[in-house]
């Protein structure tokens, strides 16, 4: 069975997108249609912006979903049978299997990436990526800090993310270190996404969710939070809303994909990350990009 996979935040390069641009004119159409709907130009940063300007959270968010819908676009979504996102990329997904517009999407994704930058800003928190290290070892001793600090994403074997107020990141990396992490680096972040810290955002987004039209999926969805297959509209925008202080949960999604047919996962978007984290899941399976 086939499988398409959408990444998210962290994909995103300079350029990005102008060959799909480039390509069709119904491509071409879809993403001028994104500066309308934003209010700004967009793919000119997209296309010749500065690395600053692309990085910042209220950009990214929605260049990567652009991107993705425009790569979907143009492989007319190669019969798939099952979907899924990172984080972000969870949008994407709902896009390929009919939940959501491009419109709608593209909306919610802007609302979600400013609601998060202001959380952000209220309370400049931290990641760190932890290598090397059994997730229950991880999970024993965030639950051991006194301050903020929990796991945020499950990228695949030996590979957690951790997210929370910074003084408790920093301690936990420390006492990680001391239990045996190989590393555990500060990432170029300045929030705690998919932690607690992100309540502000996850109620401006559940606002905006709870005013869009969710359709039922044509194939399902294994949504970050659930790791199982979801259909049913009501069910997805729960989840989409949970995920927002609750853990991507990548490595069960993907072996839960496996577990249910999947053999062979295209990535849709820009950048090859989650084709290196789906073989380190298990090498069994084919991933490839789409485009």
């Amino acid at each position: 069975m086939k499988a398409l996979v959408f990444p998210g935040q962290g994909s995103q390069f300079i350029g990005m997108g102008k060959e799909l641009y480039d390509s069709r004119k119904d491509i071409k159409d879809l993403m001028e249609s994104a500066n309308e709907i934003l209010g700004f130009d967009i793919l000119s940063i997209m296309f010749n912006g500065t690395d600053a300007d692309l990085k910042k959270t209220e950009v990214t968010q929605p260049s990567i979903f652009i991107h993705s819908v425009a790569a979907l676009k143009a492989v007319n979504g190669l019969g798939a049978e099952m979907v899924a996102g990172h984080s972000l990329g969870e949008f994407s997904a709902l896009v390929a299997n009919g939940v959501l517009s491009f419109d709608d999407g593209l909306k919610l994704v802007s609302e979600r990436a400013k609601a998060m930058q202001d959380a952000c800003d209220a309370n400049p928190s931290s990641m760190a990526a932890i290598l090397g290290l059994e997730d229950a070892k991880v999970e024993e001793i965030c639950a051991q800090i006194s301050g903020v600090v929990v796991p945020a994403n499950y990228n695949c074997p030996g590979q957690l993310v951790i997210s929370g107020e910074t003084s408790a990141v920093e301690e936990a990396c420390a006492k990680l270190k001391e239990a045996g992490a190989k590393r555990a680096l500060l990432l170029p972040v300045n929030g705690a996404f998919h932690s607690p810290l992100m309540q502000p955002a996850q109620e401006r987004l559940a606002a905006a969710i709870e005013n869009t039209k969710f359709r039922k999926a044509t194939i399902p969805v294994y949504q970050n939070i659930t790791t199982t297959a979801v259909t049913n509209p009501d069910e997805i925008k729960q989840n989409l809303i949970a995920q927002l202080t609750g853990p991507v949960k990548w490595t069960q999604s993907v072996q839960n994909m496996i577990k249910d047919g999947a053999s062979n996962f295209v990535e849709v978007g820009p950048g090859k990350t989650l084709q290196g984290l789906i073989k380190k899941i298990d090498g069994s399976v084919d991933a490839a990009s789409a485009i």
